[in-house]
């Protein structure tokens, strides 16, 4: 399994532009300016 979840889409304005943004998950948005981040919690965990 990679080290990275990579989103398909920005969760802001749902387009592909995405890059990589920080060591730690982070991606940026091109197309809104917008930085998120992704965290896997697990497979049928509940919470």
């Amino acid at each position: 399994m990679s080290g990275r979840a990579v989103p398909f889409h920005c969760p802001y304005c749902g387009d592909e532009d995405l890059e990589p943004y920080q060591d730690d998950g982070g991606w940026y948005c091109r197309s809104c300016a917008r930085a998120f981040k992704l965290k896997f919690l697990g497979i049928g965990v509940n919470i």
